[in-house]
């Protein structure tokens, strides 16, 4: 059994004349986050841990912010994206631990259903999808209201390695 454990991080800023889109699920806000695609922060960060774990290079090479087909993307269709890299090298996840930090809006309410939303994503259980939220303290432009990171953290097995030899 091969196990690998994956990190992702991301930060956009926020702006006016956006939707608010965090783990897939849309959140009343006055901005949303600014990027190419809807700006997922959370999944994001999921997908780079993924790649990661799996040996792969990041979203922006397999998802470029100078292709128009992902112009707008729900960050949702990059993740199946994802999904289907990582299932052809034999990957299955096996948990998700996050952390998102902002200082608004106030996300406590929102983390069950954005902990739903992902893990059925993801196809895992929802006890195998951790969702937190932390704010900055007042610190640095997260503190300051003007952006949202997130980290994650993601856990892989697979039971064949590709094209590995038995040993004799």
């Amino acid at each position: 059994m091969d196990l690998r454990v994956g990190f992702g991080w991301d930060f956009h800023r926020l702006v006016e004349g956006r939707k608010f889109i965090l783990g897939g699920v849309e959140i009343p806000f006055a901005q949303g986050m600014l990027g190419h695609s809807d700006a997922d922060v959370l999944l994001h960060a999921v997908g780079d841990a993924l790649l990661g774990a799996a040996g792969e290079r990041d979203i922006g090479y397999h998802f470029p912010d100078t292709d128009p087909r992902y112009q707008n993307i729900s960050s949702k269709k990059i993740i199946e994206g994802i999904l289907g890299i990582i299932a052809k090298k034999g990957w299955r996840i096996i948990n998700v631990d996050t952390t998102i930090i902002a200082e608004k809006p106030k996300l406590s309410g929102f983390i069950p259903a954005i902990k739903e939303e992902v893990a059925v994503l993801l196809g895992i259980a929802s006890d195998a999808m951790g969702v937190k939220a932390k704010t900055a303290e007042g610190t640095g432009e997260i503190g300051a209201g003007k952006g949202i990171s997130a980290y994650a953290v993601v856990l892989l097995v697979r039971s064949k390695v590709p094209g590995a030899r038995k040993k004799a």
